[in-house]
């Protein structure tokens, strides 16, 4: 079975600092203020990108590490 990395804190994550980042956008206008919204979005964005990267990549790991178990227990 497949894990999914995306969690559901992330969703939360995700959409809460859209919605703040929205609220800006209609509050401060297209502002020197707003470039700090959108800095925060995208930070939150690539911190869950990296950890579905990490996932995938642990995922791989534990796979060559059973298949190397394997190997060795053939032998």
């Amino acid at each position: 079975m497949k894990a999914s990395f995306v969690d559901t804190g992330s969703i939360v994550v995700i959409a809460t600092t859209f919605v703040v980042f929205l609220v800006a956008l209609f509050t401060k206008g297209l502002t020197h203020d707003l470039l700090l919204e959108i800095g925060v979005f995208l930070v939150s964005v690539k911190l869950i990108i990296m950890t579905y990267k990490n996932g995938v990549h642990a995922d791989k790991l534990e796979k060559d590490i059973k298949e190397i178990k394997e190997l060795i227990m053939q032998k």
